[in-house]
């Protein structure tokens, strides 16, 4: 899995002229999957991003009870190596992200975590404050041996 983490001062998704997710001051993680990720990489993924000290004063979502919005992104395995159109090959297919995205949102919530999130698959607009900015990205294979 990648996830691209921001620290935000807001954020918010709309679906269809419809905010479906919003957050004050948190994080916002864009997630995306891979064909080869696993419910147990998500809930790893989420204990990184639930303990990630990078909110004002080095503390975490954590220790401040603070917020996190969570959009699913398969653009983040997009491959531009080759040519001018992007290949998506790298992301895993809705059948297989869907249910990784949403292990990786219930990872967070048995954690304690107030989370917000967009809708798998739709055509969303994202809008965030970054706050900073912080952003990071955080991918599981910096696990890999």
């Amino acid at each position: 899995m990648r996830l691209v983490v921001q620290r935000v001062r807001s954020a918010s998704v709309t679906v269809d002229d419809r905010v479906v997710g919003e957050i004050g001051a948190g994080l916002l993680v864009l997630v995306g999957a891979a064909p080869g990720d696993t419910p147990e990489i998500a809930d790893r993924l989420a204990d990184k991003v639930w303990g990630l000290r990078i909110l004002r004063g080095e503390r975490s979502c954590s220790d401040e009870d603070a917020p996190l919005l969570v959009v699913s992104q398969f653009t983040l395995y997009g491959d531009v190596r080759k040519g001018r159109r992007p290949s998506w090959n790298a992301a895993a297919p809705g059948s297989i992200g869907e249910p990784l995205v949403d292990a990786f949102v219930a990872s967070l919530r048995a954690r304690g975590a107030r989370v917000e999130t967009g809708i798998f698959g739709a055509d969303m607009a994202v809008a965030l404050v970054n706050d900073g900015p912080v952003t990071l990205v955080v991918d599981s294979a910096m696990w890999a041996s």
